[in-house]
């Protein structure tokens, strides 16, 4: 492996006191940081004309919500929901490439390890990296030529549907798992992940996995997560061990989540399980407890009418697996921390909406 790896985090409570704080400070200051980067880019970066709607009709909030009511009754498997694959440039397309400054404008994630994130040791002019950057990166060398034509904003989980809503990005490429509930916001590819929902707790906890074990223990997730309406929907039907845990912890993006655990300001996390292994990576103290208790897919985000985006990035897809550009990546990033046996470990099989 050529990736460096993030500096080890501290242990929790007085032992991390006493061992102090290495690098950059320890995944916590680490996170301070990324938190102060986000910041500054949502606030200094201009909010962009929002992308084209590829020939959707406009109507008032009454036809808004009767598309959204659609949505919902016809989702059953959300994962299935995309266009078919297509070469052709619609509207959205063709507005992206007449800017003056011709680049995708996506929404990622900087502090997610092996996802999207700036490895601390890479210096000043350390570039965002990862299996959700070679993504976007193969998506703009197929629609604009050149795959360095992007411009990156750093998105929070809970912000992701806003920032597609209001036009500030063409598309999130941030571990966004497809949801019959997304869908009345926003539009999806087809999937290009499997993954699922799991426990992450310190080693020597008494916590087992997503069961009775989570009684009366403060769980941590992030707003506007998959993770939080699990938590949620469980505890409104007094699931075993769920129903008297305190899941009032919520936190902007999930890298909080492990800096509190790590604080020992709550017992566990609850996140997709590719993202939890790879924050056991950064932190010997934590590992993943049981197994993964849904099935998830991750797919790229765009505007909701956009399906000329859609359907190319369902192309795009289909040939970056094809070529093999899809497993070199999860080969480099991914199976340190998930293995080579995971089941994340190829592609999903796409269904498309006909």
């Amino acid at each position: 492996m050529n990736a460096q790896r993030l500096p080890r985090s501290p242990r929790t409570g007085l032992r991390a006191l006493r061992a102090g704080l290495r690098g950059w400070g320890g995944v916590g200051a680490m996170a301070a940081v990324c938190a102060l980067v986000v910041a500054c880019t949502l606030l200094l970066l201009p909010l962009t004309r929002p992308p084209g709607d590829g020939g959707t009709e406009t109507g008032g909030q009454g036809v808004a919500e009767g598309v959204q009511a659609k949505v919902a009754a016809e989702c059953e498997n959300p994962q299935d929901q995309s266009p078919l694959p297509s070469p052709l440039d619609g509207k959205t397309i063709a507005a992206i490439k007449a800017r003056k400054d011709p680049r995708l404008i996506v929404g990622v994630d900087q502090n997610s390890y092996r996802w999207g994130y700036r490895d601390p040791n890479g210096g000043k002019s350390a570039e965002l990296e990862g299996f959700d950057i070679d993504l976007v990166h193969r998506i703009a060398k197929d629609i604009l030529g050149d795959e360095k034509a992007v411009q990156f904003k750093a998105i929070p989980t809970n912000q992701r549907i806003p920032a597609i809503k209001a036009g500030r990005v063409d598309m999130i490429v941030r571990t966004m798992t497809i949801t019959c509930k997304r869908l009345e916001d926003v539009a999806f590819s087809a999937p290009y992940f499997l993954t699922g929902q799991q426990v992450l707790a310190p080693k020597e906890s008494s916590v087992k996995g997503y069961d009775k074990t989570l009684a009366g223990k403060r769980i941590c997730s992030a707003s506007g997560s998959t993770a939080l309406e699990q938590l949620k929907t469980d505890q409104a039907a007094k699931k075993a061990g769920v129903a008297s845990a305190d899941i009032k912890t919520t936190v902007p993006s999930q890298l909080d989540c492990l800096v509190r655990l790590q604080l020992g300001q709550v017992d566990a996390v609850v996140t997709d399980g590719a993202l939890a292994a790879s924050q056991a990576a950064q932190d010997p103290t934590v590992e993943l407890k049981g197994d993964t208790f849904t099935t998830d897919y991750y797919g790229v985000a765009v505007q909701k009418g956009a399906n000329d985006l859609a359907a190319r990035v369902n192309l795009i897809l289909k040939q970056y697996i094809a070529d093999g550009g899809w497993q070199a990546s999860y080969d480099k990033w991914l199976s340190p921390t998930l293995g080579s046996k995971s089941e994340s470990a190829k592609p999903p099989l796409p269904h498309y909406k006909n």
